[in-house]
């Protein structure tokens, strides 16, 4: 009996004092609201490519509930915009992402709008293929009317992307010869072969690659100084027997710009994915392509920056890089699979596993070459070198190729210990490092098999563990400061060419891609 007495009493009051409750009363906002920001930048997106998400948080400070009449896109049904509301599309039909009505908003409290916009620029007046488009967030109307600031910036661009089957929705992929054997296979490898009318990438306008790009036999792909080249997700460049690609960048007076070399990247142009690795494929020089060149190219972001495939002769190399740089890949930066390759100047930096592999033998000749490891993204298996000479197929059976490899006046290093590994399980595995500085400091393997830092067959002038004094190298900033452990080391007999900013090198030049600088202080 007391226990029904007591739930009647609680019942009693509770109905008592909901019925006298205010706190469900909204009242019509006043034009007090209050903003995080007061423009929201929507960053850079190419034509009709969809944006990221991005916030605004709306703050009710008052301490009454409120209703907001209407929050809508100043442009209404035409605005490239569009909005979700806490969770909400607003309107149906065409009003749908850009009209809202009677939005509550408690006391104290707040609520995210998140927007996003595709655009498409032959809709707009452009100026050098570019667009600012503007809009606002209104809210409420009248004297309580209140706005933020749309921005984004608009780019046209090439796009190259493969077919899709309008019936089956099936998109094009590429054939060509993968095992070797004379005939074209199927692969499952989506893009499609490159039109000899776009085989020229100028600097124009920007290229935008879906799935892989293919040059073929008797093709070359030129990219001239100045291109800019974006790739989607799992996209890149395939350059299959008989075809060629030169990238001809120049040396640029703009360091930050870069306005002359090649860019080479993913397609999220904000600056959120500005050094994100992994967002696109690779650059793939496969069995059989031919004289592929790179110079004075940025590789940035992708799962391996380049993969040269076979194709060792005694005249030309697979591939001739020189004055470029690889950064942010999430596995390799450069891979080389019983290949052939000759660098000058060249950087790279933040690998996923090693900066530079040189897999299954092959002929390796690297010169004034920056070859670093500071990857803090993850755990990473491999050193910033790796050479190895063997494959294991089935059955266990290992087959090894021959490997010659010279390493002068480099610097190999990284932010783990040791940065060299040498592995062989044939005897044609001939190396040699000669004035180079290298990180390894490792007792266990010190003295034996390849790394007898006495034999001067293979060491020459090397240097070891020796803070190389790289400006910034988690920042992909990779000069040399005066206190560098390079600084002097180089035999200037190699030394017959401008390092990679064009900065001439002396007769006591310095070992890496980069000259020695003071740096500014920036305190």
């Amino acid at each position: 009996m007391k226990r029904l007495l007591s739930f009647l009493i609680c019942f009693i009051v509770l109905l008592f004092w909901s019925s006298c409750r205010k706190d469900f009363e909204f009242s019509p906002s006043t034009g007090n609201l209050e903003f995080a920001k007061d423009t929201v930048y929507l960053d850079t997106v190419f034509t009709n490519i969809g944006s990221s998400t991005y916030n605004l948080k709306v703050y009710n400070r008052s301490d009454e509930d409120i209703v907001i009449p209407t929050i809508q896109l100043e442009n209404g049904v035409n605005s490239f915009y569009r909005m979700n509301v806490d969770g909400t599309t607003g309107l149906e039909g065409a009003q749908q992402g850009k009209f809202f009505e009677n939005v509550e908003l408690l006391a104290n409290d707040s609520l995210f709008i998140f927007i996003e916009t595709t655009i498409d620029i032959s809709t707009l007046s452009t100026l050098e293929n570019q667009f600012l488009y503007t809009d606002k967030i209104l809210f409420d109307s009248g004297n309580n009317q209140q706005d933020v600031d749309l921005v984004t910036l608009v780019k046209d661009a090439v796009f190259i992307y493969a077919n899709r089957d309008e019936d089956t929705g099936i998109i094009e992929t590429l054939t060509f010869d993968v095992d070797g054997d004379g005939t074209p296979d199927e692969t499952t490898l989506q893009g499609r072969y490159l039109e000899n009318d776009e085989l020229t990438f100028t600097n124009e306008k920007p290229y935008v690659i879906y799935g892989y790009a293919g040059v073929g036999a008797g093709q070359t792909l030129t990219m001239e100084p100045g291109a800019r080249v974006h790739f989607h997700a799992d996209s890149g460049i395939i350059v299959t027997e008989g075809g060629t690609l030169n990238i001809n960048g120049e040396l640029s007076t703009d360091q930050e710009a870069l306005e002359n070399e090649v860019i080479l990247e993913g397609d999220r142009l904000e600056p959120l994915f500005e050094d994100v690795p992994g967002q696109w494929g690779t650059i793939w020089l496969f069995d059989g392509s031919e004289n592929n060149t790179i110079n004075y190219a940025t590789i940035k972001n992708a799962t391996i920056g380049v993969l040269s495939e076979f194709g060792q002769n005694d005249t030309n190399d697979k591939l001739s890089i020189s004055n470029s740089q690889i950064y942010n890949s999430s596995a390799f930066g450069l891979l080389g699979r019983a290949t052939s390759i000759t660098a000058e100047n060249l950087v790279i930096n933040n690998s996923g596993q090693s900066s530079f592999a040189g897999t299954l033998g092959g002929k390796y000749n690297f010169t004034h070459c920056t070859i670093a490891n500071y990857w803090n993204s993850s755990f990473r298996q491999y050193p910033s070198l790796l050479l190895n000479d063997y494959t294991v197929g089935e059955n266990n059976t290992v087959f090894t190729n021959t490997t010659q490899a010279e390493f002068t006046n480099c610097i190999i290093y990284g932010n783990d210990n040791p940065e060299l590994l040498l592995e062989n399980e044939g005897d044609d595995f001939t190396f040699k490092f000669t004035n180079c500085l290298i990180r390894f400091n490792n007792s266990n393997l010190e003295g034996t098999g390849n790394y007898v830092f006495s034999d001067a067959t293979r060491y020459e002038g090397i240097i070891r563990n020796v803070d190389p004094d790289f400006e910034n190298p988690f920042e992909n900033l990779m000069r040399i400061g005066e206190d560098s452990g390079a600084n002097g080391l180089a035999d200037s007999t190699f030394s017959t060419f401008a390092d990679i900013l064009g900065t001439s090198r002396s007769a006591d030049s310095d070992s890496g891609a980069y000259e020695s600088v003071i740096f500014e202080d920036n305190d």
